[in-house]
């Protein structure tokens, strides 16, 4: 039953690291799932049968158990499941020792399987937890996120420590009682370090994670702020156009109703009106910087075709600072754009909404199809996963910075697929903006 045991506990150890750690999803097909399951039993049969903890067995169950549980290229999870066995064998390794030591007083012989290896699991999974809560879950990474050269290093760390921790059992086992305390306070001290090394590797890996989204989402904004300075930019050279060639107009106009012509004047006029008409800003929400963005995405719009519709105006300029505007905005109305143009009937409708106490905003465009946003808030469906889908985490973000409120769902409205983000935001004097 030990072996069965051991088996099992091994078993939800791998499926919390690839699962929590690497984001590798279940299959979905059940018999698979039960075929993994299926194996790890029966592994755990064969070793109690025939008495033995196998290296064979171990390593066989382990790879087909991962591979038919999880969904990916079987060489990449026969690569992981060896690693993984590698690694958390120096765990338990690490933990059997700790636990002997302090309720044994002194290692043990033999290489069976004892009593003190339950808890020696305990153990070394509680500290895949701490450093998933404390490092992963915190940051918002996950193992498959740190580069090769740091996964390598852990694993070369725990070659080092496992051939150190050989020496340091064997001198203690043997010198325990010479030594005494001085035999303890050397076994205690590798074994925190050990410990701490892979944690300060981690956090440095996740550091350089977290540096690289930043400068990722500094490049975002840049592009954006670029992208919008082109279209001013475009817009002033046209004005400085027409206003170069203004005083030929008015000389036109001049002249065609010094001949009494008035048909051709205001053929002409008309003409110049639709001209002066293109400079104009469509748009006008009553803060002057937001309506520079928006009416740079109506533009993009109208050259895809996509229907762009803006209700409501503000009465005073919003509070957010520059920065925090051309985030919140830029990448709600960027995504808007670019989901609406893949839809069968693209269009996107945006609504401004005044309160007292706070002020809404209110965005809605048509996509292919009806997405499940419980399941896959945060993913993007852009095949560069790594440089992409850092867009909803950045809303989040600001409206998360102005103390506010957002909602994303996907609805069917009138029969088509809509994507809608709602967002409130207090006012400035209600609140105290967040540094």
């Amino acid at each position: 039953m030990i072996y069965i045991v051991d088996n099992i506990l091994n078993y939800l150890i791998y499926l919390f690291i690839i699962y929590f750690g690497f984001r590798l999803n279940p299959r979905k097909n059940k018999f698979f799932l039960g075929a993994s399951i299926l194996i790890v039993l029966s592994a755990g049969t064969f070793n109690a049968y025939f008495d033995i903890n196998s290296p064979v067995v171990y390593i066989v169950w382990s790879v087909l158990s991962i591979s038919l549980f999880f969904e990916n290229r079987f060489g990449k999870l026969l690569v992981l499941s060896a690693a993984l066995m590698y690694f958390t064998g120096i765990m338990d390794t690490f933990s059997v020792m700790l636990i002997q030591i302090l309720l044994i007083g002194r290692g043990v012989d033999g290489t069976d399987i004892k009593w003190w290896m339950e808890p020696a699991y305990l153990l070394s999974f509680l500290i895949y937890l701490s450093i998933y809560l404390h490092l992963l879950k915190k940051n918002e990474v996950s193992l498959c996120d740190i580069k090769f050269k740091y996964q390598f290093a852990l694993l070369m760390q725990g070659s080092i420590f496992q051939m150190f921790y050989n020496f340091v059992f064997a001198f203690f086992h043997e010198n325990h009682a010479m030594y005494n305390w001085d035999a303890y306070i050397v076994f205690f001290v590798s074994i925190a370090g050990a410990i701490y090394s892979i944690f300060l590797t981690l956090h440095l890996a996740i550091k350089n994670i977290l540096s690289n989204r930043q400068n990722k989402e500094l490049q975002s904004f840049m592009c954006m702020q670029k992208q919008q300075y082109d279209y001013q930019l475009q817009q002033s050279i046209a004005v400085r156009r027409f206003k170069h060639d203004l005083t030929n107009h008015i000389g036109v106009l001049r002249e065609l109703i010094h001949q009494k012509n008035t048909d051709a004047a205001k053929e002409y006029i008309d003409a110049i009106w639709d001209i002066q008409n293109q400079f104009d800003l469509k748009i006008h929400t009553g803060d002057h910087f937001l309506d520079v963005i928006i009416n740079y995405y109506f533009y993009l719009a109208q050259k895809e075709n996509i229907e762009f519709i803006v209700s409501g105006k503000l009465t005073e300029k919003m509070h957010l600072e520059m920065f925090d505007t051309t985030t919140l905005m830029g990448n709600i109305l960027q995504n808007a754009v670019e989901a609406a143009k893949k839809a069968l009937i693209p269009k996107i409708r945006m609504e401004l909404i005044e309160h007292k106490k706070e002020f809404f905003i209110i965005v809605c465009n048509s996509i292919t199809e009806k997405i499940n946003t419980k399941k896959g808030f945060f993913i993007t469906s852009k095949k560069d996963k790594g440089n992409h889908g850092f867009g909803l985490k950045n809303i989040a973000e600001v409206v998360k910075k102005y103390h506010g409120e957002y909602y994303i769902e996907s609805i069917m409205e009138n029969e088509e697929s809509i994507m809608k983000i709602s967002i409130s935001i207090p006012r400035e004097n209600k609140i105290s903006v967040a540094k």
